[in-house]
């Protein structure tokens, strides 16, 4: 009976056959030039094939437009969007291979996703059946190790944590188009300015907690304190009373420092040493952080390039919440192993020679991975992007086996007159894992040598006012962390969901503002229909689909109670759509005003032609018949900025994969000499207007869009 081994992608079905066929996998092609994979035995043969992400997608069962939509099913993804058709002649291909099987392997990745993708296609393979021919692997690397261990370690198909994922998607699927479609309609189907709506079970609750924060900046009252510092020996030393909010004691504290600033006394030296553990083996959200901090990289993007490093074998699975580096994984081989390429060869020699090989771990776990490490394959041919980040997650494994780096701290305190002041000093006396991961360094302050009773003057005493500071804003990275901590979204989705509140105008900037546009949305939402943006509704799901995982609860059971919940929400929505309505029109000629005309001071605004071209005009037409052309297909925000040139307004254009920019609306303006003839800015830094000329139209064929989508999750109409 012949086996059918299923791949989540090409690259793996590739390293697959070549592991499991040592070298002698025969690659094969069906009519549609879908690779496959071909390993003989005297007894059988198995095939390898690869899906490209989804191949399956939900639906609703019939064409109505309305909500609430509550009948759905699983469908090819081709048939569902046209974006998906490149998935047709992958599931053609698994078809004709399985006439020939009668075992099927699901080998996707080893996560809710991967289960969804694998046991969906074997389901549709098999007529439905999940029966005990069909078998999973458990993999953390591409490694042929790795591969050639779970292949030898097959169980049975994870049905409980497919249950969980089908779940997951479906209530997403229901929440995302029953709340967007109640959305449009509430404003009789009209767009908003040209954005698109859309809110859901994650995104909904995201932006209330983005707005929330927003509004507490806004409303945030500064209050003036005060801090009084002596300068002894050259080194600054701060009042022991910390920051000082009354005036008055602030001043008296500062004379009375002024009138013993020549008699001080160090009352007291305390030294202190004492160790720092190195940080533990990065899971996602923790490297996705890093990277942004020390890489200035996109945790999308992270998300992206780790994945790839995962596909070619170099580090081990990247979706993973775990902080633990379990012994079997082989840590001295792939320390020795890491000895061999020569970028490694001295920090890792130094680990071997010690020694050590027990990591410093962190807190955090993951049943079905462990935390992400290096594999120990030197890896080749890698982009300057792929490079970095491989020696970010590559020195942060080494670093863990280490020794605690050794730091050697003294506080000094003077007195003058009753008044005490303080100084830290710090010094790295033992470097330990800071040698080995060089992203981080420790402060460090040498003070002047000073000794307890020791007589001291201040050379000069200073009162400053300050205020107090609103709270920082997120950035991506950091509001991933904050999802994680409330339990919403899951690691794989959680930047995925901040990028959709981006492109539909809600958010902006790298330290994340909140545009007026969210803010109405997300407004008239707390206002009348509060349960779409209460996280309290979207961790219960979360929570009942991690149940079902668990096998304490059944499939059904939480798709009803989600669905009621829906249902709950959606008339909650119904009960105060005129108010929503009225609420968002208003909202919504605010989000269209670009600035004034400058030819008679009305404000113009965003307008859509018959032929569906978006410009900017005066709301004082016909008196004013004053118009610009916009850029198309984009997304198009006011800076309350003007061109100091044209005196037009300045925007911002936000196109689908291009850098933003900004731009005034003049087409003459003097600020146009250097942009390119498709009208956009040859530097990122020029910041004014562009041509409308229009740019050259690609052909879209199948084969195109397969080969920029290679991998691609299948693309969504709705929100999360």
């Amino acid at each position: 009976m012949d086996t059918l081994i299923i791949a989540e992608k090409p690259s793996v079905a590739l390293r697959l056959a070549s592991a499991l066929g040592n070298g002698k996998q025969e690659q094969r092609q069906t009519d549609e030039g879908v690779s496959y994979y071909e390993i003989k035995s005297a007894k059988e043969s198995m095939y390898v094939a690869a899906a490209v992400g989804h191949l399956f997608t939900i639906r609703q069962k019939d064409r109505a437009r309305g909500y609430p939509v509550l009948e759905i099913e699983w469908a090819p993804s081709y048939e569902v969007s046209s974006f998906s058709e490149y998935t047709k002649k992958y599931l053609d291909a698994l078809v004709y291979l399985s006439k020939r099987c009668g075992k099927f392997i699901n080998a996707c990745d080893y996560d809710t996703e991967g289960t969804v993708i694998g046991t969906n296609i074997i389901g549709f393979l098999n007529k439905g059946r999940l029966d005990e021919k069909s078998k999973r692997m458990k993999f953390s690397t591409t490694t042929t190790a790795d591969l050639l261990d779970a292949y030898r370690h097959l169980t049975q198909l994870d049905i409980s944590n497919f249950q969980a994922g089908e779940v997951r998607h479906m209530l997403d699927w229901l929440w995302g188009i029953n709340l967007s479609r109640a959305l449009t309609h509430a404003l009789s189907g009209r767009s908003f300015g040209g954005k698109s709506l859309s809110t859901g079970r994650v995104q909904g609750p995201t932006l209330a907690l983005l707005a929330r924060h927003e509004i507490s900046i806004v409303k945030f009252v500064p209050k003036p304190f005060w801090r009084i510092t002596a300068t002894i020996n050259g080194t600054e030393f701060s009042s022991t009373k910390g920051d000082i909010f009354s005036k008055e004691a602030a001043k008296s504290s500062y004379e009375k420092t002024k009138q013993h600033s020549s008699s001080g006394v160090i009352e007291s030296v305390e030294s202190t040493e004492r160790k720092v553990n190195p940080y533990p083996p990065f899971d996602l959200t923790s490297l996705q952080m890093e990277a942004n901090r020390a890489l200035r990289m996109d945790p999308t993007r992270t998300l992206e390039v780790a994945q790839s490093l995962y596909e070619r074998s170099f580090i081990s699975y990247p979706r993973t919440s775990s902080q633990k580096l379990p012994p079997t994984l082989g840590l001295q081989r792939i320390i020795s192993d890491m000895a061999k390429n020569q970028k490694y060869m001295e920090l890792a020699s130094k680990l071997i020679k010690q020694g050590r090989s027990t990591p410093k771990e962190g807190a955090k776990t993951d049943e079905a991975h462990p935390a992400i490490y290096p594999t120990g394959v030197t890896p080749t041919g890698l982009t300057q992007e792929e490079s970095r980040l491989y020696d970010l997650i590559a020195k942060r494994f080494l670093s863990v086996f280490a020794d605690p780096a050794t730091v050697a701290r003294v506080r000094v305190v003077a007195d003058f007159g009753g008044e005490k002041y303080a100084a830290n000093g710090a010094r790295v006396t033992s470097k330990g894992w800071l040698e080995f991961y060089d992203y981080t360094k420790l402060e460090e302050k040498e003070l002047p040598q000073f000794s307890k009773g020791m007589r001291v003057q201040s050379s000069r005493v200073d009162m400053r006012e300050m205020k107090t500071q609103p709270p920082k804003r997120y950035s991506k990275a950091t509001l991933i962390s904050e999802l994680e901590k409330r339990n919403l979204g899951t690691k794989a989705t959680r930047a995925s969901i901040i990028d959709t509140l981006f492109k539909r105008g809600y958010l902006d900037g790298a330290s994340i503002t909140v545009t007026k546009f969210g803010m109405s949305v997300y407004e008239a939402l707390e206002k009348n229909a509060r349960m779409i943006v209460d996280e309290t509704t979207t961790r219960k799901l979360e929570e009942d689909m991690e149940s079902i995982a668990a096998g304490k609860k059944t499939e059904s059971e939480v798709l009803d109670e989600g669905k009621e919940m829906l249902l709950q929400a959606l008339k909650s929505f119904d009960e105060h759509k005129d108010r929503i309505a009225a609420e968002m029109k208003k909202a919504q000629y605010q989000s269209m005003i670009l600035g004034k005309c400058p030819k008679d001071g009305g404000d113009l605004v965003i307008r859509r032609s018959r032929a569906g071209k978006t410009f900017a005009a005066c709301t004082n037409y016909p008196k004013c018949t004053n118009t610009y052309s916009l850029p198309q297909n984009s997304l198009i925000q006011p800076t309350e900025r003007v061109c100091e040139h044209c005196h037009t307004p300045i925007i911002k254009v936000i196109r689908k994969g291009k850098r933003p920019f900004e731009m005034d609306l003049d087409p003459q303006c003097i600020t146009k000499k250097d942009w390119s003839p498709f009208g956009e800015p040859k530097k990122v830094e020029v910041i004014h207007a562009e041509n409308e000329a229009r740019p050259k139209r690609q052909k879209k064929t199948v084969k195109g869009v397969a080969k920029r989508a290679k991998g691609m999750k299948v693309k969504k109409d709705e929100g999360i």
